[in-house]
């Protein structure tokens, strides 16, 4: 039979082009000045999810909480094999930090029921938080594995990971239910199939009041999916007061633009002198000691 598995993947800002439009005087993201792509480790996530499924069978089920337009993160998990996509989109999930996020996929993830493994990034490029993994767990009341670099081991009742800490690593095993958060070494995603771009490109997102429909498959598709099912907060039973920026605890209370400018620059002789004399220095301003 194998496993359920659930990926959480996220659309996100490219941090690599940011200016001064970055942030919207509220101290929310403006999504609207910086080029969209799929997060680098939530990929990372997927492309595990679709190893475990080629090698012990399973399913993957991939969900985005964002606007309308993080649909396209979702039809790139469609194109390297997902077998089924979430939207979780309303507008009162705007605004939300880790917490209200976490909460809001922790629903969704609620409604899916039944599943094994859920796997996700071991952070966001947009926040560098590392939360919303370990947060979902908590509120699933599940075990949590982050900062996965190998999955050594699975089965149908427990996976054994390899996970990084500081100065090193350490193996551990855990029964399913279990979140993993994958890290860019873990693995190199795959390319999507064009057999699936086919497919799946002209694929979109339509409302669902309840969590699942019957009519949504399509059996002619190649994978039946017809539709990227979106739910909002009434599909997934969340409480609107801990969504969105109502569900937030933490608020941005400044932003500043730093520009970073070259400073004095001193030549240091690749000699035992020079090396000496630089060490003494560093040791004086208590940068070694």
């Amino acid at each position: 039979m194998g496993l359920k598995m659930v990926v959480t993947v996220k659309q996100v800002p490219d941090t690599h082009n940011l200016s001064g439009d970055a942030m919207k005087p509220d101290g929310t993201v403006n999504r609207n000045a910086l080029p969209a792509i799929f997060n680098p480790e939530d990929l990372n996530a997927l492309e595990e999810a679709l190893k475990i499924k080629e090698t012990i069978g399973g399913t993957v089920t991939a969900i985005s909480m964002g606007p309308p337009k993080a649909k396209d993160v979702l039809k790139e998990c469609l194109y390297r094999g997902a077998d089924e996509v979430i939207l979780v989109s309303d507008k009162l999930f705007a605004g939300a930090d880790t917490l209200a996020t976490s909460y809001a996929l922790k629903c969704a993830i609620e409604k899916v029921g039944g599943f094994d493994l859920i796997l996700c990034g071991r952070q966001a490029i947009d926040g560098d938080t590392a939360q919303v993994g370990p947060q979902i767990a908590e509120k699933l009341k599940i075990n949590q594995l982050t900062c996965v670099s190998e999955i050594v081991e699975i089965d149908e009742r427990s996976v054994c990971v390899k996970r990084s800490v500081e100065n090193g690593y350490e193996i551990v095993r855990s029964r399913f239910p279990v979140l993993l958060t994958i890290t860019a070494g873990a693995n190199e995603p795959r390319s999507p199939s064009a057999k699936r771009v086919m497919a799946y490109k002209n694929v979109d997102s339509v409302v669902c009041e309840t969590a699942y429909d019957e009519t949504w498959f399509n059996p002619q598709s190649c994978n039946n999916v017809s539709r990227i099912r979106e739910w909002n907060t009434q599909t997934i039973d969340a409480d609107p007061a801990l969504c969105g920026l109502s569900g937030s605890p933490t608020k941005v209370k400044k932003i500043e633009n730093v520009v970073l400018t070259a400073g004095e620059v001193k030549q240091i002789p690749n000699t035992d002198a020079g090396i000496a004399g630089l060490i003494h220095e560093l040791i004086e301003e208590h940068i070694l000691g």
